[in-house]
């Protein structure tokens, strides 16, 4: 369940447009590839920053969303859901997304049994997909708990997206019609800001006064800085 901090994984090659390279001046090699992790808190706006990306050219892969679909399709995480929640968890066949949830967030115990029979089959999902992206510069993935659940290992760099505790809560509650209580408690179930920002190499604040396109740009001229480097070390 990937409803929590969002972390955008973007992958990717130097084989960036000429319009990119030339605008930041970098001389790419196009062999050399690079990969980031975007963090974000519950509320912090991680659709809004996924929707500017993938504007941009940057297909962004929602965890959340396919996470739902592999949980959906897979037989084998439906038995192993069923035999630890109870056969109520997919109701008339279909994934009873509020007792998943109830569960998952009562312990952190019942949070590393779920997430252990999920995640391993959406970063092999995420694989697979971004298998087929193999011919575009720049990949995205975004996703609630990167670091926690091993797919900071799928990325190069992470940015995290911050905004104000007040602001995230009051834009979880409206987007998930949920009370304060139970946005607080998936919050408290996260890693905090301050460790994903410890964690992170660039932050994106999205508190609804500072713009974010420039920012998404300095990231994009940030990840290219890096590629040059990566192809640099590689050169020598």
């Amino acid at each position: 369940m990937e409803d929590l901090a969002t972390i955008l994984s973007v992958i990717f090659s130097s084989d960036k447009t000429e319009e990119f390279i030339k605008y930041f001046g970098i001389d790419a090699d196009r062999e050399q590839k690079a990969r980031i992790g975007k963090i974000k808190g519950e509320g912090s706006g991680k659709s809004v920053v996924s929707h500017l990306l993938e504007v941009m050219g940057v297909p962004v892969y929602i965890s959340d969303e396919e996470s739902k679909k592999v949980v959906a399709t897979d037989p084998v995480i439906r038995k192993e859901l069923c035999d630890l929640v109870g056969e109520e968890v997919f109701s008339g066949g279909k994934l009873n997304k509020t007792l998943l949830a109830t569960y998952l967030f009562a312990s952190s115990t019942h949070a590393s049994q779920v997430n252990g029979i999920i995640h391993p089959r959406v970063k092999e999902h995420f694989r697979q997909w971004s298998s087929h992206k193999e011919c575009l510069d720049i990949i995205g993935m975004e996703s609630a708990i990167l670091i926690e659940s091993g797919f900071a290992d799928e990325v190069d760099c992470i940015v995290m997206v911050y905004a104000p505790l007040e602001l995230r809560v009051e834009r979880a509650v409206r987007r998930d019609n949920a009370s304060c209580e139970q946005i607080m408690q998936r919050i408290r179930s996260q890693m905090s800001d301050e460790e994903k920002c410890e964690r992170a190499s660039f932050v994106i604040i999205n508190d609804g006064e500072k713009p974010l396109i420039p920012q998404i740009l300095e990231l994009i001229a940030f990840l290219y800085q890096k590629i040059h480097y990566l192809c640099s070390a590689k050169n020598n």
